[in-house]
C-alpha cells in the first residue's frame, strides 16, 4: 500500500478540523432522520460535544469550560453529569432533534473502575454509549496515522501514545499540563488562578506568557523524550487544549530530537475522533 505524504495527509486533516471548528458556530442543515454521530470528551480543562453524520461530516458541536476531570478521574460527578446534560440539550433544539447515542474515551492508563465512571457520567447525561475508545487512537483517526507518537497534553497531565500499524503498542501519563503553566503565569504575575487561566491563552499576552512558561513545556517535552526511548518514533504529534499555544511544538522537536507536527486546533481532534467511533452495534 502507498503511503500518502504527510503533507496531504495532514492537510486534510486540518481541513476536518477547521470544518468541525465552524460547525460550533454554525451548525450544518441535516434531514431529520439523517444517522448522527456523537461524541463525548470529558477533558480535564473542557467538556467537548461533537457531532458527525454517518459519512463523518461535521455537524455541530458545543464546548464548556470545566474542572470535573483530574489526571483522568473524575471528582465532581454531579457537576459533569449536569454540564453534559445542558451541552446535550442546546445541541437537541439547534438540531430540533433528540441525541440517543454517543461514544466516549479513555485517558492512557486509568483504571477499568474510572472507565466506567466516565461511562456512567455520559449515560446519567441520557445518553447511551456506543462505545469507549482510548483518546489516542480517536487522535490517530482524525490525523489519519499508523505510526508516531501522539502526544495528548491536557489540563494535568502528558499523555504518550506510540503507534505501531495503526494499534498502541505503549503508553503512560504523567502529571504536568496545563494546569501548571497557569500556576507559573499566576505566581510570577501575582494574579490569581483564575485570571492567569484567561491571561494565558489571549494572544496578546504571548510574549509575556511564553518565556515564563517554557520551562514547563520543556519538562513535557522531557517527559515525552523519555518515554519514547527505546522506540522507533520518527514523527510525534501534539493534540489536546494545551497545545493550543503558539509554538509550542518547535519547543518538543527541538529539546527531543524528532520531528513533532501540531494539527490545527490540537483542542479538537480527540472529541472528533471520539464521534467518528459511536458505532451502533
Amino acid at each position: 500500500m502507498v503511503k500518502k505524504p504527510l503533507k496531504n495527509t495532514l492537510e486534510t486533516a486540518n481541513s476536518f478540523i477547521m470544518e468541525m471548528e465552524k460547525s460550533f458556530k454554525n451548525p450544518n442543515k441535516i434531514n431529520k432522520n439523517q444517522d448522527l454521530k456523537v461524541g463525548v470528551d470529558l477533558g480535564t480543562s473542557n467538556i467537548v460535544i461533537t457531532v458527525l453524520d454517518k459519512d463523518n461530516k461535521p455537524v455541530a458541536g458545543e464546548l464548556y469550560s470545566a474542572n470535573v476531570v483530574r489526571d483522568g478521574i473524575v471528582v465532581e460527578y454531579l457537576n459533569a453529569v449536569n454540564i453534559l446534560r445542558n451541552l446535550k440539550e442546546k445541541l437537541e433544539d439547534t438540531l430540533k432533534r433528540k441525541l440517543e447515542y454517543a461514544a466516549t474515551a479513555i485517558p492512557p492508563g486509568i483504571s477499568s473502575g474510572n472507565t466506567k465512571v466516565i461511562a456512567n457520567v455520559v449515560e446519567a447525561a441520557d445518553f447511551m454509549v456506543t462505545n469507549i475508545i482510548d483518546e489516542p487512537t480517536a487522535a490517530s483517526n482524525v490525523l489519519k496515522i499508523n505510526e508516531g507518537a501522539v502526544v495528548d497534553v491536557g489540563g494535568g497531565t502528558t499523555g504518550i501514545s506510540i503507534l505501531k500499524d495503526g494499534k498502541v503498542v505503549y503508553s503512560a501519563d504523567e502529571p504536568t499540563g496545563g494546569h501548571h503553566l497557569s500556576l507559573v503565569v499566576s505566581g510570577a504575575l501575582q494574579m490569581d488562578y483564575e485570571k492567569a487561566e484567561k491571561y494565558k491563552i489571549d494572544e496578546k499576552n504571548y510574549n509575556t506568557v511564553f518565556p515564563l512558561v517554557r520551562p514547563v513545556i520543556e519538562k513535557m517535552a522531557d517527559i515525552v523524550k523519555k518515554n519514547v526511548k527505546g522506540y522507533d518514533v520518527n514523527t510525534i504529534y501534539l493534540v489536546g487544549g494545551t497545545c493550543c499555544l503558539k509554538n509550542i511544538e518547535s519547543i518538543f522537536e527541538k529539546y527531543i530530537g524528532i520531528k513533532t507536527i501540531k494539527p490545527y486546533n490540537p483542542l479538537l481532534v480527540t472529541p472528533m475522533g471520539i464521534a467518528m467511533n459511536d458505532i451502533k452495534k
